[in-house]
């Protein structure tokens, strides 16, 4: 079986990803806005999930079709194959998107589609039929709460074009496993891993986070550092289609294990001034199985200090969201490009910004790697040599 898989990426990150999903062996990995297309089979499938840091989740294309009418979409969806991905007595829910399509009730194309699984698979169950009428976000990489068991179905009409998705993943692709304690402003692991991409982290030379907060950037770059598939821990909604095959799915774990090195090549070091968020750091490391690979200190950045270099200085520093906050973070930043060039001379310094003002207090020659956003806030990965 061949699957058109679609790797969804956060803006910004498409090319990173396709350079990953051709790394991982996916020859034909084809980026445009918002993701990644790409063709597998059931043991690529797995693969992708297993091994992509970047990628929010992965969706496989199960039609896509043109309709103006609800006869013409009831009749194209009751041609989709649902038996192979939705099985007996199980639970599916939809997620509809419709933007610029004759057919914009995103409601009503739900019961449509809902109607089609349940006429392919008459005991399955369907949880929730919930649309978009909006032109936001799109359902496939929106941070929404999972259900455990239930398959996600994605239906997106624009220009009157209809695609009909089933997701391989289940939980976002970011939830690798470790991360449950979290400290404030958490980092997204898949963002932390495309910020590491973005500036060609280079797991011989040592990397220090001076805001580590719980830990995101530091353990991302040890697990790449160790070739540890993010996905080890964790399970994903392909595993459970009927037509899937597990020994698929415990070759690739088991060829991911082998992979694993025994430990890091260079030191790994996060500090923060606040003592809640070093513990975090710690406990979330001990679940990657990282912990003998880094060192997490409670320091404030004055007292900042490195290993032999040259290295990497990274960092997701507050962004100053808030009123009243830009004359702290003006000295804030200021120090930070002191402490960059007294301290890590030679050394790279990359940063997540929200603030082209702040990143100019910091004195450094910054020039920009990527383009994304944040927590709903449009940052961007620069870097500079200190």
């Amino acid at each position: 079986m061949t699957y058109d898989a679609w790797a969804v990426a956060a803006p910004g990150l498409e090319p990173l990803l396709e350079a990953e999903l051709r790394a991982l062996g996916f020859a034909d990995a084809t980026s445009s806005p918002g993701g990644v297309s790409f063709a597998c089979d059931g043991a690529g499938l797995a693969r992708a999930n297993l091994h992509s840091r970047l990628a929010s989740r992965v969706v496989v294309r199960l039609a896509a079709f043109r309709a103006t009418a609800f006869h013409e979409l009831e009749r194209a969806a009751r041609k989709v194959e649902w038996p192979r991905m939705i099985a007996p007595k199980s639970g599916f829910r939809l997620r509809v998107t419709t933007k610029k399509s004759r057919l914009y009730h995103s409601d009503a194309i739900a019961q449509r589609v809902a109607e089609a699984v349940v006429r392919a698979v008459p005991s399955a169950v369907p949880v929730e039929l919930k649309g978009r009428d909006d032109e936001g976000e799109a359902i496939e990489s929106a941070d929404e709460s999972e259900v455990d068991g239930v398959q996600l179905i994605v239906v997106r009409f624009e220009h009157d074009r209809c695609t009909i998705s089933a997701d391989a993943s289940g939980a976002l692709l970011h939830r690798r496993g470790y991360r449950q304690a979290i400290a404030r402003a958490p980092l997204r692991e898949t963002l932390a891993a495309g910020m590491l991409a973005a500036v060609r982290y280079d797991a011989s030379q040592p990397l220090v986070d001076p805001f580590c907060g719980s830990g995101t950037l530091v353990i991302e770059a040890a697990m790449m550092a160790r070739d540890i598939a993010p996905g080890l821990q964790r399970e994903f909604a392909a595993e459970t289609w009927p037509e899937s095959r597990a020994e698929h799915w415990r070759s690739v774990r088991e060829m991911a294990r082998a992979r694993v090195k025994a430990s890091a090549a260079a030191p790994l070091i996060g500090s923060d001034r606040d003592t809640g968020a070093i513990a975090a750091a710690t406990a979330n490391a001990a679940r990657a199985g990282v912990s003998a690979d880094v060192e997490f200190v409670h320091r404030a950045l004055s007292d900042l200090t490195v290993p032999a270099g040259p290295g990497l200085l990274i960092a997701n520093p507050p962004y100053g969201v808030r009123v009243g906050e830009s004359g702290a973070l003006r000295d804030l930043y200021a120090r930070f490009g002191q402490v960059a060039r007294t301290v890590c001379p030679g050394w790279r310094v990359a940063l997540l910004s929200a603030d082209r003002a702040l990143e100019g207090h910091t004195g450094l020659r910054f020039t920009e790697a990527m383009k994304t956003s944040n927590g709903g806030l449009a940052v961007r990965v620069v870097v500079a040599s200190a």
